[in-house]
């Protein structure tokens, strides 16, 4: 089990998923003025503007939601709303560029997913669908998943290690885009047309770090601190 992310500090400036992180006093957005006008109106869009579900059903959309908050660890509001980021990629058309030959198109992938999620959760529960099960049964699927130990149904026409790899590229790429995952890690947002004029200057104090870029208030070592807090068996 991982570690209780809400022994970092609460948020005080900006948001985060969940209102914790280890910039509490950090918020990328009031940089915004410093972006160009096409970067800061796609920037804020992301936040103010979230596309509204047109690709997936609303049983799809649903259980490829508690997928995706169960991946990104947000347990609890404000989260970042993944799938409306994912099933506007898919609604515009895009793709990554490649396929592999055992693997229908992304999109439909995505679909067999959904479904395969909801086939297990029946199997091992009383809910119908992967959405409505309980914690625990939702990350033993999601273990298994992850391990391509699913199986008949509608795993049977997916390579589900190259699916669950689509679905942890697809959902990175749209939370870590997201500002409200920049405030979690520090991220200093767009470069252009400011740029970092402290970056390769080691002699600097604080060594590197712009003026406005965000401090840790925590410096354990995220790994080692989810390691020594996992119960042992």
């Amino acid at each position: 089990m991982p570690a209780d992310a809400h022994r970092l500090p609460r948020q005080r400036r900006g948001t985060t998923p969940q209102m914790h992180g280890r910039y509490p006093d950090y918020d990328v957005l009031s940089q915004a003025g410093h972006w160009d006008e096409v970067t800061r109106r796609m920037v804020l869009g992301r936040v103010e503007d979230v596309p509204e579900i047109r690709f997936f059903t609303a049983r799809e959309a649903a259980t490829l939601r508690a997928l995706t908050d169960v991946l990104t660890a947000q347990d609890s509001e404000p989260r970042i709303p993944v799938v409306n980021f994912i099933d506007d990629k898919y609604a515009r058309g895009q793709s990554d560029g490649y396929q592999y030959d055992d693997m229908p198109d992304d999109d439909f992938a995505w679909r067999l997913v959904a479904r395969g999620l909801d086939e297990a959760a029946a199997h091992r529960s009383d809910a119908e669908t992967f959405a409505a099960a309980d914690d625990d049964t939702r990350l033993a699927i999601v273990d298994d998943f992850a391990n391509a130990r699913l199986s008949g149904g509608a795993w049977a026409d997916l390579n589900v290690k190259r699916a669950f790899a689509l679905v942890m590229r697809v959902t990175l790429s749209c939370f870590y885009s997201h500002p409200w995952a920049w405030n979690e890690i520090g991220f200093g947002g767009p470069a252009y047309p400011r740029g970092y004029s402290r970056f390769g200057s080691p002699q600097l104090q604080p060594a590197e770090r712009e003026p406005w870029e965000g401090r840790e208030a925590v410096d354990t070592d995220p790994v080692s601190d989810t390691d020594e807090s996992a119960p042992r068996g």
